[in-house]
């Protein structure tokens, strides 16, 4: 909660205006139970119609005042802990950005999700409640009470004795439902996870016939969620009827006590319906109180699991700059291992050169560490020893946009957005037309003048109206339009047929030939004719070298190559 204040700050002002003006309000409507109960028992037995008139003229003018006041309290609370929320979201989602792959990995996207939308909704609902009620019913109840002492002290005495027992109740109710309402969200984020899951893999799962499964597994974490609700619900619920009950029997007390009070001349009926109103007032007072808690557990488990996010320590810092060192390699990986746990090594003493221009070629099975490695070459993740360099220059100490400028990328699960063509290949660039044509060229993506409108014609969310080697050469021709010092291609062809795959790597190598191109791929073909070929396995490296080296020192490479190519023949 301490890290709210931060956001609520520039809007002390504004939100002390709108607490005077539900202060305002409620001492207004504090203030006709008193009119009436002097109307009652001063100018109605004297029959003075001046005076009636006067009293009642002052409730209406009281209760008229008390609407407009609190309408205009209300739309400034909601004006206020709208902007405090857009702020509060807007640093969420640019924190959320810029967490390092190992936080949001330790985060999950479900869990991101859930604090950005559901999370900052119940901090919004908090601030909107405090500033409607959190003034309004202290001051009713508070105020009802000093009223009540006024009139008559042993009667407000009977509902003074009862208060105790009301606050016990609410702090129980608040105490216990705390870690409620925190453990829901997290069971929210399994939700979200389950359904995001679902959603994006719908196609496999009714292919695979395993639709039951899914909703047996939806059934049982929705059914967990319900759980916790209920409990939580359950306790709450509790409040209400409980301070009604309490408020009641103080009202039955009361209404008894005022009786013998009247009969005895203690005091005037006036003051026992005026006690009445500020009962009616108190009671609401309470209730509204005991909202408030509710909201108030909601709300802070929230802004906890927001502030969690927020208070993350920058991660992947960017380091002083040390001696550069002078080299003629480009890209250089000095005995570098990793581990995404820190238990056990998914990446182990990897080392190897690559000049200006030159292609380095990664070839392995599932698991191996191929992706890893490109994750640590762009930073994603940091290398637990080793060092990783870029013309000589430790990428530690490289800035993060800087560093990240000098790639283009085709991630393995990369995406495409709802959008145009063009506006899929500028990505928010804002490259001229000629780059984008001319990269989707070198990218094989001939498919795009056939549709109608080009650059212009719509693409679905995912590229659901794509098949697997237009997006691909979409991709590609993302990759290449921002003219990149260093290419990366994790696994980008795996769609693509033997000719356009060779078409591509033609293009490349003839008019992106200063570019140095890292190519991730299950297809040797697609690597043969690189520079370097590393050939790993479980994060180790089994060989190391040209096509031709590697065909004569490493078995492993040799069998793909010839379980793929044939025995003794040779594929462009």
């Amino acid at each position: 909660m301490g890290r709210l204040r931060n956001y609520i700050r520039p809007y002390y002002t504004y939100i002390f205006l709108a607490v005077m003006i539900k202060l305002s309000g409620a001492l207004l409507e504090l203030w006709i139970p008193d009119l009436m109960e002097k109307m009652l028992d001063i100018y109605v037995p004297l029959g003075e119609k001046r005076g009636i008139w006067l009293c009642g003229g002052g409730m209406v003018l009281c209760a008229a005042g008390c609407l407009a006041l609190n309408i205009l309290a209300n739309r400034m609370s909601a004006v206020s802990s709208g902007k405090i929320t857009k702020a509060l979201r807007h640093d969420l989602f640019a924190k959320l950005e810029g967490l390092s792959a190992r936080q949001m990995d330790a985060l999950t996207v479900s869990s991101a999700e859930s604090r950005l939308t559901s999370d900052t909704y119940n901090v919004n609902q908090l601030l909107a409640r405090v500033q409607r009620l959190g003034i309004r019913a202290p001051i009713l109840l508070l105020g009802g009470v000093g009223m009540m002492l006024r009139m008559d002290v042993p009667l407000a005495l009977v509902l003074i004795a009862l208060l105790p027992l009301i606050v016990l109740i609410v702090w129980w109710v608040t105490k216990t439902s705390v870690p409620l309402y925190t453990r829901q969200q997290s069971v929210l984020d399994r939700v979200v996870r389950t359904v995001q899951e679902n959603i994006t893999g719908i196609r496999v799962i009714k292919a695979l016939s395993k639709t039951d499964y899914e909703r047996r597994r939806f059934r049982d974490v929705n059914g967990e969620l319900t759980d916790v609700e209920e409990k939580a619900g359950r306790i709450t619920s509790i409040t209400n009827p409980a301070a009604t009950l309490v408020l009641n029997l103080g009202l039955t007390l009361v209404v008894v006590a005022g009786a013998y009070r009247v009969n005895s001349g203690g005091c005037k009926s006036g003051v026992i319906v005026a006690f009445l109103q500020y009962f009616t007032m108190i009671l609401n007072a309470l209730l509204g109180v005991t909202r408030i808690f509710i909201m108030f557990s909601k709300g802070q488990a929230s802004a906890n699991r927001v502030a969690d996010v927020l208070n993350l320590p920058p991660d992947l810092e960017v380091l002083p700059v040390k001696k550069t060192e002078a080299t003629e390699n480009h890209i250089e990986f000095r005995n570098v291992s990793f581990s995404y746990t820190g238990k056990g090594d998914h990446l182990e003493h990897v080392s190897f050169a690559l000049k200006h221009g030159g292609c380095l070629g990664i070839l392995g099975p599932t698991g191996a560490g191929k992706s890893t490695l490109v994750n640590l070459l762009l930073r994603l993740y940091d290398r637990r020893e080793g060092e990783i360099l870029l013309d000589g220059r430790d990428i530690r100490t490289i800035p993060t946009e800087e560093l990240r400028q000098k790639f283009g990328v085709v991630f393995q699960n990369d995406f495409v957005m709802r959008g145009t063509i063009g506006e899929n290949i500028s990505f928010f660039r804002g490259l001229p037309e000629e780059d984008l044509t001319h990269a989707a060229g070198a990218a094989q993506a001939g498919f795009i003048a056939e549709k109608e409108g080009g650059m212009a014609a719509e693409v679905t969310a995912r590229g659901n109206n794509l098949s697997g080697g237009q997006k691909q050469r979409l991709l590609i021709a993302r990759a290449l339009a921002g003219k990149p010092d260093i290419l990366v291609l994790d696994d980008a062809s795996s769609a693509l047929d033997y000719r356009t795959d060779a078409n591509l790597r033609h293009a490349l190598s003839r008019e992106y030939a200063g570019v140095t191109t890292i190519i991730v791929a299950q297809r040797v073909s697609s690597l043969r004719h690189a520079d370097e070929i590393l050939v790993l396995d479980d994060g180790k490296v089994l060989g190391q070298g040209t096509h031709e080296h590697l065909m004569n020192t490493c078995p492993e490479y040799a069998l793909i190559a010839r379980t793929q190519m044939g025995e003794g023949k040779e594929r462009a």
